[in-house]
């Protein structure tokens, strides 16, 4: 892939976030090398700096006849054709690295798988893999646009294209396991993808530079065999630098800090208008309470004035009733009292009528016949 040739300068500081630099790490020293889609081998000549053999492939027999000098063999492939096993014995090599590569190929799978049996019994593999889900094509989609480009992320030469999700997978499928996770880094305005930041949002532009993966332009891995009981799961990323160290103090990102402080202001008075709003409703509640009460406190008052005024009825009734037996008590009082002193002028009538001879005469005369009448 000799459009991705570099120089790999290890001293350099600056080259250090960059996939070839790392992929030298990756690689370490002494061990048998097969860089796939060597180019013009300015990763092999960094590899021979550290004491490795190195063997070469690629597609473009014109760039890589300048890599011939660093490497053991050269051979030039196109791999969506030739398979690797038709080219290596199995078991050759300690590392494979796949340098910004699987994305151009129509199977990188089947690639990838092939490379695997070409590996010794601890071999490794190293791959530098795109991030498609990097926050600048994220932009880029948000304002309707996907653009092809002459390299990076939108290479119009790429046929497949990974997130970190694809980067586990692809691994998974041809049996690897991900021992080690890298990322080389770069602010999502800081890349060949075009936005134009200007026409978004700062709030948006900050919500994705906050997304996982948003900063990682490529993921570089360090695989090796899976062992029974290995898990398929990545390990943590490790960013080549911090995010922070490339994130850009613009004025998207000054404009954005405004937008919070406004913000801020915003919530403290919503927040004081809707205490005061939670206030008043209190009130009105206390209130609405209140008028229930007194209206249940006058329905009890008109109440209790109906139940006297039938006990003011019922009392009146009763004395009225009262003053009648009052009345017809004297009554019979009154006729009780001549009925006794009839009575008693009767009774000395009586007396005086038993007391006279008349009486007295007519009692002889009587007794006869008051003697026959005891008789019978």
């Amino acid at each position: 892939m000799a459009r991705y040739d570099t120089d790999v300068d290890l001293t350099d500081p600056a080259h250090r976030n960059g996939s070839q630099a790392q992929a030298v790490e990756l690689v370490g020293s002494g061990v048998r090398v097969l860089d796939v889609g060597c180019a013009t081998g300015s990763l092999a000549r960094a590899l021979r700096g550290r004491g490795c053999r190195v063997w070469g492939v690629d597609r473009d027999a014109a760039a890589a006849e300048r890599a011939r000098p660093h490497l053991e063999q050269l051979v030039i492939a196109d791999l969506d054709v030739a398979p690797l096993t038709d080219h290596f014995e199995r078991g050759s090599f300690d590392v494979i690295v796949f340098g910004d590569v699987l994305e151009h190929l129509v199977d990188p799978t089947r690639v990838l798988r092939e490379a695997v049996e070409l590996l010794a019994d601890d071999g490794r593999v190293v791959c530098s893999i795109p991030n498609i889900a990097h926050g600048s094509v994220r932009l880029s989609l948000l304002e309707g646009r996907w653009t092809y480009t002459e390299t990076g992320l939108l290479d119009s030469t790429h046929l497949r294209f990974f997130d970190r999700a694809g980067v586990q997978k692809l691994h998974a499928e041809v049996g690897l396991t991900v021992d080690l996770l890298r990322g080389v880094v770069l602010d999502p305005l800081a890349t060949e993808v075009e936005v134009d930041a200007d026409a978004l949002p700062a709030s948006v532009i900050a919500w994705v530079r906050a997304q996982e993966d948003s900063f990682v332009y490529q993921f570089l891995t360090s695989a090796r065999r899976a062992r029974p009981g290995d898990s398929a799961a990545l390990p943590e990323l490790e960013p080549v630098v911090a995010f922070d160290e490339v994130r850009l103090v613009d004025e998207h990102a000054l404009r954005h800090g405004e937008e919070l402080r406004a913000e801020a202001e915003n919530a403290e008075l919503r927040h004081t208008i809707m205490t005061q709003r939670d206030h008043v409703i209190g009130l009105e509640a206390t209130a609405a309470t209140a008028r229930t009460r007194t209206k249940a406190a006058e329905r009890n008052v008109k109440n209790l004035q109906r139940r006297v005024q039938r006990m003011e009825k019922n009392l009146k009734q009763q004395r009225a009733k009262l003053k009648s037996l009052r009345t017809a008590n004297r009554r019979l009082t009154g006729r009780a009292r001549r009925i006794q002193q009839e009575k008693a002028r009767l009774d000395v009538e009586l007396g005086e009528l038993r007391a006279s001879r008349s009486w007295r005469v007519g009692r002889a005369l009587t007794s006869p016949a008051r003697a026959l009448r005891r008789g019978r």
